[in-house]
């Protein structure tokens, strides 16, 4: 799995944590849509995302730019990211 990596996904909204892999060839809009679809199923439809849903580094609370592929970020294996 040289092009996903592990992170763990923090959802203040349903107040629920995910170990989730994403892949570093793709932008992170293209990841929250993904990500946004998986936590709607398996929070069995509790969580639903919007057009503002967005991932924040946890350290930092930094926002993600949407256009950056994720390998251009700091996002690495057992990193911790916040979408709200």
């Amino acid at each position: 799995m040289k092009n996903k990596i592990l992170v763990e996904l923090i959802v203040p909204d349903i107040d629920e944590t995910f170990d989730v892999y994403i892949p570093v060839n793709r932008k992170i809009g293209n990841i929250i849509v993904l990500l946004v679809k998986s936590v709607k199923e398996l929070s069995n439809g509790i969580y639903v995302g919007t057009e503002k849903t967005s991932l924040y580094d946890i350290s930092t609370g930094d926002k993600y730019p949407i256009n950056v592929l994720v390998r251009e970020t700091n996002i690495r294996n057992a990193s911790k990211i916040i979408m709200m």
